[in-house]
């Protein structure tokens, strides 16, 4: 039997989203383009859908308000349509440029390719954005949890993300072993899967600068270069070398090295200066866990990132409480970190809190920063008071366990009081 053919109708009410020479201009009622994902992302998304809606209510009283387009992805969309990401959900999120998603399902292994890896590179979405801080009441398990107050800049297209890899024993890995073998004097074992990992000037650069632009912005004090630049010296090095090139060139008269610091300041930065660093990889780990409070904005490629934010983020409570936005020039895509948990799927039980929180990125990224930052103490407040999900209730004595629908609901309460 034939998949039904998808057919999009946008919403009769509200404006397009424009994208000009002088930037984004933002209608009062912007639509915005809603991918529920899989699993629990109904749950969540319908969460930070009532919980942003009256966030925008409590703060413009009427005077803007958000128009949201649903659209489908991901299992439900290849059950219904026989495609993962229908060209009309594409067609969609591009034409209406700034767009919010739950977590969609990656198989392991074969099958069909990430779809978050897709958006990126369809879209242009170069940057993935990861804010990492701690909220009082999250349990942690490290002491100090208020030091770490990151955001992450982890390149989204490159690196072996770009998905360059062939299976042992197929015709394509035997001839580039044998490639290497005869040209390059390079041994690789024949039972060997093989990989290609790119890593472009251009990529490495424009994802630098969008770190740096946003620390000049939010009057930060570091970016950070993460690297494993001492091993792969002509791809993790060179993303090294091309961020401080960058700083040189692009932006003299706001940043400095950490080398400048210590030659020239006598180790201590100059007021109103970013100063550019970088650290290995590895090394990054411990820093974060040992002296977090050094570290502002770290830009990272792509697995590093990876690696980082998630490992950041058990720091401060976990993938429950952490959003992310995928962001080019100008398109916007807000998620949260976490996957789709499909055993959980349809049971109003977990925690939405990162999808609530990628909506707080999404209305900073409209210009609605009041909205934002109701919305963010909203959540902080209802967390204080000990009013959670099952996630974080288990590990809080005292704790008042809610589910999903629940918590959305606490907030929007505490929303209209404030």
């Amino acid at each position: 039997m034939p998949s039904e053919v998808l057919k999009l109708t946008p919403p009769k009410d509200g404006h397009k989203i424009l994208i000009t020479d002088a930037g984004l201009r933002i209608p009062d009622d912007p639509i915005i383009p809603l991918v529920e994902g899989d699993g629990i992302g109904p749950d969540v998304t319908h969460a930070a859908r009532t919980v942003i809606d009256a966030a925008v209510e409590a703060t413009y009283h009427g005077k803007r308000r958000i128009v949201w387009y649903p659209v489908p992805a991901g299992e439900a969309a290849m059950f219904r349509y026989g495609e993962m990401l229908p060209a009309a959900t594409l067609a969609a999120i591009k034409e209406y440029v700034v767009a919010l998603k739950g977590p969609l399902t990656t198989p392991v292994g074969g099958g069909f390719r990430s779809l978050n890896v897709t958006l990126r590179q369809t879209l242009d979405l170069y940057a993935n954005v990861r804010p990492i801080y701690w909220m009082p009441g999250v349990p942690s398990p490290v002491t100090h949890p208020e030091r770490l107050d990151i955001i992450l800049f982890r390149e989204a297209e490159e690196d072996v993300y770009a998905g360059i890899e062939w299976a042992k024993g197929s015709p394509e890995a035997k001839r580039l072993i044998a490639t290497l073998q005869k040209e390059y004097g390079v041994h690789v074992r024949e039972d060997s899967g093989i990989g290609v990992k790119p890593m472009s000037e251009f990529e490495s650069k424009r994802l630098i600068r969008k770190a740096i632009r946003y620390a000049i912005e939010n009057h930060k004090r570091s970016v950070t270069l993460v690297h494993k630049g001492n091993i792969m010296k002509y791809t993790e090095g060179a993303f090294r070398e091309w961020g401080y090139e960058l700083a040189r060139t692009e932006f003299a008269a706001e940043t400095l090295s950490w080398q400048e610091v210590q030659e020239k300041h006598g180790g201590q930065a100059p007021e109103g200066k970013v100063v550019i660093k970088d650290v290995i990889a590895d090394n990054m780990f411990q820093q974060l866990l040992l002296r977090p409070d050094e570290y502002d904005v770290l830009a990272t490629p792509n697995l590093n990132g990876d690696y980082l934010s998630d490992a950041a983020a058990a720091q401060v409570g976990g993938l429950g409480v952490a959003p992310g936005a995928n962001i080019g020039d100008a398109h916007a895509l807000f998620e949260p970190i976490h996957g789709s948990a499909p055993k959980y799927a349809g049971m109003d039980k977990v925690n939405p809190t990162a999808e609530i929180l990628a909506g707080v990125m999404m209305l900073e990224y409209l210009g609605w920063k009041e909205a934002a930052g109701r919305l963010r103490e909203a959540v902080k407040a209802t967390i204080s008071a000990k009013v959670v999900t099952y996630d974080l209730a288990r590990q809080m004595p005292g704790a008042r366990e809610v589910g999903t629908t629940a918590f959305a609901q606490a907030i929007v309460e505490r929303l209209r009081a404030a």
